[in-house]
Protein backbone atom coordinates (compact mmCIF):
# COMPACT_ATOMS: atom_id res chain seq x y z
CA UNK A 1 0.00 0.00 0.00
CA UNK A 2 1.15 3.96 0.06
CA UNK A 3 1.10 3.73 3.87
CA UNK A 4 4.46 5.52 5.41
CA UNK A 5 6.00 4.03 8.29
CA UNK A 6 7.55 7.15 10.46
CA UNK A 7 10.30 6.71 12.94
CA UNK A 8 9.29 3.05 14.65
CA UNK A 9 5.50 3.61 15.95
CA UNK A 10 3.90 5.83 13.68
CA UNK A 11 1.83 4.15 10.67
CA UNK A 12 0.35 7.01 8.19
CA UNK A 13 -2.18 5.70 5.76
CA UNK A 14 -4.49 8.51 5.23
CA UNK A 15 -5.27 9.54 2.06
CA UNK A 16 -3.80 6.51 0.60
CA UNK A 17 -7.40 5.63 -1.23
CA UNK A 18 -7.32 1.99 0.80
CA UNK A 19 -10.78 0.36 1.40
CA UNK A 20 -9.55 -2.44 3.65
CA UNK A 21 -7.02 -2.28 7.20
CA UNK A 22 -3.74 -3.68 5.60
CA UNK A 23 -2.91 -6.64 7.26
CA UNK A 24 0.53 -6.18 7.69
CA UNK A 25 0.55 -3.47 11.12
CA UNK A 26 3.57 -3.40 12.54
CA UNK A 27 2.75 -5.26 15.89
CA UNK A 28 5.10 -1.73 17.27
CA UNK A 29 2.73 0.47 15.96
CA UNK A 30 1.59 2.74 18.22
CA UNK A 31 -0.29 5.50 15.79
CA UNK A 32 -2.32 4.06 13.32
CA UNK A 33 -3.74 6.79 11.19
CA UNK A 34 -6.40 5.76 8.37
CA UNK A 35 -8.15 8.63 8.11
CA UNK A 36 -9.50 10.03 4.57
CA UNK A 37 -10.00 6.34 2.95
CA UNK A 38 -12.77 4.37 1.85
CA UNK A 39 -12.76 1.95 4.05
CA UNK A 40 -16.35 0.37 4.92
CA UNK A 41 -15.89 -2.06 7.70
CA UNK A 42 -13.44 -2.68 10.03
CA UNK A 43 -12.82 -5.77 12.43
CA UNK A 44 -10.56 -5.48 14.87
CA UNK A 45 -9.35 -9.54 14.32
CA UNK A 46 -9.16 -9.18 10.67
CA UNK A 47 -6.59 -11.69 9.77
CA UNK A 48 -5.02 -11.62 13.45
CA UNK A 49 -5.02 -13.06 16.85
CA UNK A 50 -2.07 -11.24 18.44
CA UNK A 51 -2.54 -8.15 20.45
CA UNK A 52 -2.04 -5.11 18.54
CA UNK A 53 0.09 -2.19 20.68
CA UNK A 54 -2.34 0.85 19.17
CA UNK A 55 -2.72 3.49 21.73
CA UNK A 56 -4.27 5.92 19.21
CA UNK A 57 -6.24 4.77 16.12
CA UNK A 58 -7.53 7.35 13.55
CA UNK A 59 -10.49 5.72 11.32
CA UNK A 60 -12.12 9.43 10.35
CA UNK A 61 -13.51 10.20 7.19
CA UNK A 62 -13.92 6.60 5.92
CA UNK A 63 -17.37 5.18 4.75
CA UNK A 64 -17.88 2.55 8.07
CA UNK A 65 -21.99 2.51 8.74
CA UNK A 66 -21.91 0.31 11.93
CA UNK A 67 -19.42 -0.86 14.06
CA UNK A 68 -19.55 -3.85 16.80
CA UNK A 69 -17.07 -3.09 19.30
CA UNK A 70 -17.50 -6.79 20.68
CA UNK A 71 -14.68 -7.87 18.67
CA UNK A 72 -11.74 -5.77 19.82
CA UNK A 73 -10.26 -8.17 22.47
CA UNK A 74 -7.22 -7.76 20.80
CA UNK A 75 -6.82 -3.89 21.74
CA UNK A 76 -5.93 -3.98 25.18
CA UNK A 77 -3.68 -0.68 25.74
CA UNK A 78 -6.16 1.40 22.83
CA UNK A 79 -6.98 5.17 24.47
CA UNK A 80 -8.46 6.77 21.94
CA UNK A 81 -10.12 5.59 19.14
CA UNK A 82 -11.65 8.50 16.28
CA UNK A 83 -14.80 7.54 14.29
CA UNK A 84 -15.39 10.88 13.71
CA UNK A 85 -17.30 11.74 9.97
CA UNK A 86 -18.34 7.68 9.35
CA UNK A 87 -22.12 7.41 7.94
CA UNK A 88 -21.89 4.94 11.30
CA UNK A 89 -26.18 4.05 11.87
CA UNK A 90 -25.27 1.38 14.53
CA UNK A 91 -22.35 1.43 17.45
CA UNK A 92 -23.03 -1.46 20.12
CA UNK A 93 -20.66 -2.92 22.79
CA UNK A 94 -23.05 -5.13 24.11
CA UNK A 95 -24.15 -7.58 21.43
CA UNK A 96 -23.57 -10.87 22.60
CA UNK A 97 -20.12 -12.83 20.90
CA UNK A 98 -19.30 -16.95 21.21
CA UNK A 99 -17.88 -17.89 24.20
CA UNK A 100 -14.34 -19.49 23.44
CA UNK A 101 -14.42 -23.01 22.66
CA UNK A 102 -18.76 -23.01 22.79
CA UNK A 103 -21.52 -22.15 21.22
CA UNK A 104 -23.19 -20.39 23.57
CA UNK A 105 -23.29 -16.81 23.54
CA UNK A 106 -21.68 -14.18 26.47
CA UNK A 107 -20.86 -10.35 26.72
CA UNK A 108 -17.86 -9.15 26.68
CA UNK A 109 -17.31 -7.39 30.15
CA UNK A 110 -13.76 -5.51 29.09
CA UNK A 111 -13.90 -4.23 25.86
CA UNK A 112 -11.39 -1.42 25.17
CA UNK A 113 -10.24 -1.31 28.84
CA UNK A 114 -7.80 1.23 28.05
CA UNK A 115 -10.17 3.53 26.09
CA UNK A 116 -10.68 7.00 27.41
CA UNK A 117 -11.80 9.35 24.12
CA UNK A 118 -14.29 7.99 22.15
CA UNK A 119 -15.16 10.06 18.86
CA UNK A 120 -17.57 9.39 16.69
CA UNK A 121 -19.02 12.93 15.42
CA UNK A 122 -20.74 13.67 12.39
CA UNK A 123 -21.72 10.19 11.95
CA UNK A 124 -25.89 9.03 11.51
CA UNK A 125 -26.30 8.04 14.99
CA UNK A 126 -29.69 8.59 15.76
CA UNK A 127 -29.28 7.00 19.89
CA UNK A 128 -26.65 7.05 22.33
CA UNK A 129 -24.26 3.80 21.74
CA UNK A 130 -25.44 0.88 24.17
CA UNK A 131 -23.00 -0.08 26.15
CA UNK A 132 -20.80 2.64 27.13
CA UNK A 133 -20.79 1.77 30.66
CA UNK A 134 -18.51 -1.58 29.36
CA UNK A 135 -15.85 0.85 28.01
CA UNK A 136 -14.22 1.25 32.01
CA UNK A 137 -12.00 3.76 31.35
CA UNK A 138 -14.06 6.10 29.38
CA UNK A 139 -13.36 10.11 30.20
CA UNK A 140 -14.73 11.44 27.45
CA UNK A 141 -17.40 10.69 24.18
CA UNK A 142 -17.58 13.10 21.69
CA UNK A 143 -21.11 12.69 19.77
CA UNK A 144 -21.90 16.18 18.18
CA UNK A 145 -23.49 16.29 14.77
CA UNK A 146 -25.60 13.22 14.93
CA UNK A 147 -29.51 12.75 14.69
CA UNK A 148 -29.86 11.28 18.52
CA UNK A 149 -33.52 12.49 19.61
CA UNK A 150 -33.40 11.70 23.17
CA UNK A 151 -31.09 10.81 26.09
CA UNK A 152 -32.31 7.78 28.40
CA UNK A 153 -31.48 7.01 31.85
CA UNK A 154 -29.43 3.72 30.85
CA UNK A 155 -27.27 5.29 28.53
CA UNK A 156 -24.68 6.65 30.19
CA UNK A 157 -25.10 3.81 32.88
CA UNK A 158 -21.84 2.78 34.55
CA UNK A 159 -19.92 4.99 33.48
CA UNK A 160 -18.01 5.79 35.95
CA UNK A 161 -14.83 7.63 35.01
CA UNK A 162 -16.84 9.86 32.60
CA UNK A 163 -15.75 13.28 32.53
CA UNK A 164 -17.01 15.38 29.60
CA UNK A 165 -20.01 14.75 27.03
CA UNK A 166 -20.24 16.02 23.76
CA UNK A 167 -23.86 16.47 22.08
CA UNK A 168 -24.03 19.91 20.32
CA UNK A 169 -26.08 19.95 17.20
CA UNK A 170 -28.38 16.48 17.37
CA UNK A 171 -32.29 16.73 17.70
CA UNK A 172 -32.59 15.81 21.50
CA UNK A 173 -36.10 17.24 22.10
CA UNK A 174 -35.88 14.71 25.94
CA UNK A 175 -33.50 13.76 28.91
CA UNK A 176 -34.11 11.85 31.61
CA UNK A 177 -33.76 13.41 34.63
CA UNK A 178 -31.71 10.94 36.03
CA UNK A 179 -29.24 10.43 33.08
CA UNK A 180 -26.68 12.09 34.65
CA UNK A 181 -27.78 11.22 38.41
CA UNK A 182 -24.50 8.84 38.94
CA UNK A 183 -21.60 10.23 37.12
CA UNK A 184 -19.37 11.60 39.78
CA UNK A 185 -16.97 12.57 38.10
CA UNK A 186 -18.58 14.68 35.56
CA UNK A 187 -16.56 17.28 36.46
CA UNK A 188 -15.72 18.78 32.82
CA UNK A 189 -18.26 19.89 30.33
CA UNK A 190 -21.91 18.60 28.82
CA UNK A 191 -22.11 20.76 25.82
CA UNK A 192 -25.99 20.42 24.67
CA UNK A 193 -25.75 23.33 22.53
CA UNK A 194 -27.54 23.58 18.97
CA UNK A 195 -30.54 20.90 19.85
CA UNK A 196 -34.16 21.53 20.03
CA UNK A 197 -34.50 20.67 23.90
CA UNK A 198 -37.81 22.18 25.41
CA UNK A 199 -38.01 20.42 29.05
CA UNK A 200 -38.01 22.53 31.54
CA UNK A 201 -33.97 23.33 32.61
CA UNK A 202 -34.26 21.92 36.32
CA UNK A 203 -34.72 18.60 34.96
CA UNK A 204 -31.64 18.71 33.09
CA UNK A 205 -29.15 20.12 35.79
CA UNK A 206 -30.82 18.45 38.71
CA UNK A 207 -27.86 15.79 39.26
CA UNK A 208 -25.19 18.12 38.33
CA UNK A 209 -22.58 19.45 40.20
CA UNK A 210 -22.30 23.09 38.93
CA UNK A 211 -19.35 23.97 41.28
CA UNK A 212 -17.03 21.64 38.74
CA UNK A 213 -18.68 21.32 35.68
CA UNK A 214 -19.50 23.66 32.78
CA UNK A 215 -22.56 22.94 31.20
CA UNK A 216 -23.24 24.82 27.39
CA UNK A 217 -27.01 24.91 26.55
CA UNK A 218 -27.27 28.36 23.94
CA UNK A 219 -29.28 27.51 20.49
CA UNK A 220 -32.18 25.51 21.92
CA UNK A 221 -35.62 25.85 21.81
CA UNK A 222 -36.11 27.82 25.20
Amino acid sequence: SECQWDVEFLLNCSFTRISTIPEDIPRTAIVADFSYNNIGTFLCTDGRNEEWMLKHLNLSNNLISELFLTTSTNLPVLETLNLSGNAIHTLTLDTPVPAPGSKTYRIVDHILPALKVLSVERNNLNTVPRGLGLLQSLQTVHMSSNSIQQIDPKDFQNCSQLKNIDLQNNKITKIHPDTFRDLNKLQVVVDLRENPLMIPLPQILINLNFFQLEVYLSNNAW
